[in-house]
């Protein structure tokens, strides 16, 4: 009796066992690779699935933890990020540097995963520097420095491609340091500080061209405005003598007029007028200090003999 009992124990226990070994359960995003003898089997889907225990196993892939490889029967179909170390490269105008890069990629296929390559993460890895290599040693420092987003899309198409036939997904890659040596760097921080100095000189030089440029116009707008100052004044002055002899001409006009009025027609008004200058003129001559003897010309006794009949003209004038 306790010989039977003994044995329901074990059958039941080994009944649990073998179920637990058939019952596989498969989360979400994940999967396993199932051989059969040896063989290839199936590949199990997220949720319950049945296998034969000790004829069915799930086949290990190598996997990378922390920087360190080992081996897992459960394939992660998530995005995964992979962070190589630092790896030196030599730029076309050989200049070493290192760079560490990061690779963001995907199993797409399980199967290629497992059976198409033996190393996964190692053979991306070594994939990923010997493609960096050639990528940088195509390209001068420069344009290593300032061009990572064409780095980052050459990487990426290359092993996007390579690893096609491993079942990977190569989604994004990216530069994350790169880092010339000492000595580079401080030549292009002298580089910088040159280059500062230059575009410092440069702005000090446009501002004083900018400075002169503006006093030579504003010295010239204040040379024309002079010339046009001076011009209006002179036109103004010449209007204003112009308007002053016309008045006096007027004026003397209207005198020789009044004069042909008070002396007749009979007697011509320029002799009287050219009477007046000449007594005009000699008395600013006898006016002098040095002055004693007045000469008279030859043909002043013609004058003489007007201002005669003029002064009788006047004595008429008078008595009427």
């Amino acid at each position: 009796m306790e010989f039977m009992t003994i044995f329901l124990i074990a059958l039941v226990v080994l009944a649990v066992v073998f179920v637990k070994m058939a019952v596989v359960i498969i989360p979400q995003s994940e999967t396993k690779i199932i051989e059969r003898l040896g063989k290839y089997y199936a590949t199990l889907s997220p949720g319950v699935n049945i296998i034969i225990p000790f004829i069915d196993r799930a086949k290990a892939i190598v996997v990378s933890v922390r920087g360190r490889y080992g081996y897992s029967t459960t394939i992660d179909l998530r995005e995964q990020v992979y962070d190589f170390d630092k790896q030196n490269v030599i730029t076309k105008d050989n200049i070493q540097m290192q760079i560490n890069a990061l690779l963001y990629f995907q199993i797409v296929d399980p199967f290629k995963a497992v059976y198409e390559i033996d190393n996964l993460p190692n053979a991306i890895e070594k994939l990923t520097q010997t493609t960096l290599r050639n990528i940088i040693g195509e390209l001068e420092l420069d344009q290593t420095l300032t061009s990572r987003d064409t780095i980052n899309t050459k990487l990426r198409a290359v092993l996007d491609d390579a690893t096609d036939k491993w079942g990977i997904k190569v989604n994004r890659v990216e530069l994350q340091d790169i880092i010339p040596p000492s000595s580079v760097l401080q030549a292009m921080e002298k580089q910088m500080q040159a280059e500062r100095n230059k575009r410092a000189a440069i702005l000090t030089s446009e501002g004083e061209k900018q400075s002169q440029i503006l006093q030579s116009e504003g010295e010239k707008a204040s040379t024309i405005n002079r010339a046009e100052a001076a011009k209006q004044q002179e036109i103004l002055r010449a209007e204003g003598e112009a308007q002053a002899r016309i008045r006096k001409a007027e004026a003397e006009a209207i005198a020789i007029e009044k004069i042909t009025e008070a002396v007749g027609k009979s007697t011509n008004p320029a002799n009287y007028l050219l009477a007046q200058k000449y007594i005009q003129m000699m008395e600013e001559l006898a006016q002098g200090d040095k002055t004693k003897t007045v000469f008279l010309p030859f043909e002043a006794t013609n004058m003489l003999g007007s201002l005669g009949g003029i002064k009788e003209l006047f004595k008429e004038t008078g008595d009427k």
